[in-house]
């Protein structure tokens, strides 16, 4: 990749500070950065996603709950189906995070 602003080749690096996150992305020379699009979307929708109260759905299987994710939240977790999360009871509430 060039740099747009002194026209020079990137240097591809991992580990980029953004918003509190470290992402890949490219550093030039000059001084000039370059974040992966992909990683940084995902960042900025969890920053955006953290700012909101978020309403779930319980559904039910036989006997078991089932607690629905918005679409948002599993694209800002990279959340698959059937992938394991963990489960936490603080206070009185529940705190889910992936495994």
């Amino acid at each position: 990749m060039k740099c747009h602003k002194c026209g020079k080749p990137m240097k591809h690096v991992k580990g980029i500070e953004f918003n509190e996150y470290k992402i890949d992305g490219w550093k030039c020379s000059c001084g000039e950065v370059y974040y992966n699009p992909e990683q940084a979307q995902k960042i900025l929708l969890l920053n955006k996603l953290k700012k909101k109260v978020i309403r779930a759905r319980l559904g039910k299987i036989r006997s078991n709950l089932i607690l629905r994710l918005p679409k948002d939240i599993e694209t800002a977790l990279d959340l698959e189906k059937g992938e394991e999360v963990l489960l936490k009871v603080e206070g009185h509430g529940l705190k889910v995070m992936p495994a």
